[in-house]
């Protein structure tokens, strides 16, 4: 099986680039967001109310290993990644070691813009307490090493998705042929 991983803050673009691309390749599918919320049975935002964010953060770990027992077999997975996924050392070194794993990098201006524009974000628990666009400002700055720190490549997720799918197709087979 190849993964191919997508990570990046919230509102980068990885379910839809995502979904895209495994149109693209005929490939499985998965978010992991999508994944956890069929394991817990609710919201992101309802499990984080009710349990916290450290007992999230473990959730997220056990849905991310499920993730990739599920995509063992032969052919081709695309899974989009929760943001915070690489918090943890461990996600970190599942997502290089298991898959291709890149990140979606996208602006501050625009991630805010993408946020304000969505009708899912009461569905996204806010993650400090500030404003959106400090916010954003905030959590980017502190996962910028991280979600670089598990790439293989970084892309420019402001650029659209039928274009992001091309730039991957070629990034697989370059990856394919230095093996």
């Amino acid at each position: 099986m190849q993964r191919i991983y997508l990570t990046g803050p919230r509102a980068c673009g990885k379910t839809t680039v995502g979904a895209a691309l495994a149109e693209t390749c005929q490939a499985v599918f998965l978010d992991t967001d999508q994944v956890f919320c069929t394991r817990t049975g609710g919201s992101i935002a309802e499990f984080v109310a009710r349990e916290g964010w450290d007992r999230f953060r473990d959730e997220e770990h056990q849905t991310l290993r499920q993730v990739i027992g599920e995509t063992a077999g032969e052919g081709t997975a695309v899974i989009s990644t929760g943001g915070g996924i690489v918090l943890r050392e461990e996600n970190r070194r599942l997502l290089h070691a298991t898959g291709i794993c890149l990140y979606l990098q996208v602006p501050v201006p625009e991630l805010v813009h993408r946020l304000a524009a969505d009708p899912k974000v009461a569905q996204r628990p806010s993650l400090t307490g500030a404003g959106l666009q400090e916010e954003v400002a905030d959590v980017l700055r502190s996962r910028e090493p991280l979600y670089q720190a598990c790439a293989h490549s970084c892309l420019d997720g402001t650029q659209s998705p039928s274009l992001l799918c091309e730039i991957v197709l070629k990034l697989l087979k370059s990856h394919k042929g230095s093996d």
